[in-house]
């Protein structure tokens, strides 16, 4: 996972939510755009939840990302 694939992926318009996949198979779901921060240099990350709390996170420690389905359409976005 590279930098700029998360920060296209937290800049895309119309955000669409995903969930980040860690290689310990923890996961991180990132609802909305402002629920993600990334270092400048980018291989630091944080993911906020809804009640406050976040994990920090080495980018190169993020497996996958997975977008969710779209709540419009009923289907992935490709």
């Amino acid at each position: 996972m590279t930098a700029e694939q998360l920060r296209a992926m937290r800049e895309a318009n119309p955000f669409l939510p995903f969930t980040i996949h860690l290689a310990d198979g923890r996961s991180l779901t990132v609802p909305h755009r402002d629920f993600l921060s990334q270092s400048p240099g980018g291989r630091t990350i944080i993911v906020y939840r809804s009640d406050e709390s976040f994990s920090i996170v080495d980018l190169y420690l993020v497996t996958e990302l997975e977008v969710q389905k779209s709540a419009e359409s009923g289907t992935s976005p490709n």
